[in-house]
């Protein structure tokens, strides 16, 4: 089975609310088992136009991702991101190894 993934470009306004969404979306990551691949770091934009941050995040499907995504645990810390930051989301299946 393939894996799910987001991936994240965000421009983040208040870093210190940025830390309640993270605190508040653990317990949802926690529960769909999501692994961070990229969080943050150096990055170049070598093509278009880039953000600041940039995250990727695995599943162990693509259901699974965006059952995480959907999920009540996640939507309190959805809002709070959308507050205090302007980027994108995908939800992405995997190729199969």
């Amino acid at each position: 089975m393939a894996k799910g993934y987001w991936i994240g470009r965000v421009t983040v306004h208040d870093p210190e609310r940025y830390k309640d969404y993270v605190a508040t979306a653990m317990p949802a990551y926690k529960e769909y088992g999501a692994k961070f691949l990229v969080r943050g770091g150096k990055c170049d934009a070598v093509e278009g136009e880039g953000r600041p941050r940039n995250v990727v995040v695995e599943f162990e499907s693509f259901e699974k991702a965006l059952a995480c995504y959907n999920s009540p645990a996640y939507a309190a810390a959805r809002k709070i991101r959308q507050e205090i930051a302007d980027g994108e989301l995908i939800v992405v299946e995997g190729v199969e190894a």
